[in-house]
């Protein structure tokens, strides 16, 4: 079957968005135009842009939203940022579309494929990866990080008992001690003010931990502004506060998306680090996820103490890089 390629500006994906999620969906946040823009304004440093539009028969199969740097092919995105990346394919053509995307890439004089922050479920990994290895390429998958994440039951109660007896009976414990310290209140919910709830936040997180406030440069503050007035605007970004009187004392950045909530990042006042309120934000949010009736809820990438207490499962996030000639 012919297949037709179309270059792409992430304008041009922004404005067929709606028709294409129609056959196939975005596999997380990290993908969408709203995301793919706000990374590309901020870090394409030179990059060109390389985002095609695959179809056969006037059906679109799928998106391939890459740059190349160099003679090399990468995702639009970075791991210090994108906690996964992936390909966009209407399911039952994954062969189909990466034999056109390889051919592609071959005719444009592309040496290699290097792409980053993919799970083990990742189209790259389940179809690009065995296709390149059964015509003879060279192909190495490695592992970079882990992520956790953790399907949600219907009640929280039923949370708790998923948890070990040991890590149940200390969220009790450190919620019952920062209810007796004062007035308590935990909301989250799309924000009214992007910029204002982001100032809160990178105050927080800056304050919270030495290695954050050294991750949030200026060119780094100006992605995530740009990053999250898009999330916002697509309907996707959540901020959620832990207030002590009328004092925040911690914020989570989150994305709800497809039934399942994403915890971006965080931060505390650590003048009420014995209260433990960094870590009961993040149990807050989770509770508020099983009553929003979330399937999921996902830690995203590090291997933190906490996510493990607070029943993350782990998974590998990997690298692939493949020798196209």
């Amino acid at each position: 079957m012919p297949t037709h390629l179309e270059s792409l500006t992430i304008a041009q994906l922004r404005d067929n968005w709606q028709g294409y999620q129609q056959t196939f969906k975005a596999p997380h946040p990290f993908v969408t135009p709203e995301w793919l823009e706000a990374w590309w304004a901020n870090f394409r440093d030179g990059d060109d842009l390389f985002l095609k539009e695959i179809s056969a028969d006037g059906v679109v199969l799928g998106i391939a939203p890459l740059r190349i740097h160099g003679d090399a092919a990468r995702f639009i995105g970075s791991a210090d940022v994108c906690d996964y990346l992936d390909f966009m394919v209407k399911p039952g053509t994954e062969a189909h579309f990466f034999d056109s995307l390889l051919e592609e890439l071959n005719r444009s004089n592309i040496k290699t494929i290097e792409l980053e922050s993919l799970r083990p479920d990742s189209l790259a990994v389940k179809h690009l990866l065995p296709l390149v290895q059964s015509r003879g390429k060279s192909a190495e998958l490695t592992d970079t990080d882990v992520s956790l994440d953790m399907p949600l039951p219907a009640i929280w109660d039923d949370y708790l008992l998923s948890l070990t007896t040991h890590q149940r009976h200390e969220i009790g414990r450190k919620m019952r001690r920062l209810e007796e310290a004062g007035e308590i209140r935990f909301d989250i919910t799309a924000p009214g003010n992007v910029g204002a709830e982001l100032t809160t936040l990178i105050r927080l997180l800056r304050i919270s931990r030495a290695d954050k406030a050294e991750f949030m440069t200026g060119q780094m503050e100006s992605y995530f502004r740009r990053m999250a007035e898009s999330m916002n605007q697509a309907g996707f970004l959540r901020f959620g506060h832990l207030q002590m009187g009328n004092e925040i004392v911690a914020s989570v950045m989150c994305f709800d998306y497809n039934g399942i909530r994403y915890l971006y990042n965080s931060g505390y006042d650590p003048k009420y680090s014995s209260l433990s309120v960094g870590l009961l934000s993040k149990v807050y949010s989770i509770k508020d996820a099983i009553e929003q009736k979330m399937a999921r809820y996902d830690f995203l990438k590090g291997a933190e103490t906490y996510k493990y207490h607070l029943g993350g499962i782990e998974i590998p996030v990997s690298r692939l890089r493949i020798e196209l000639t």
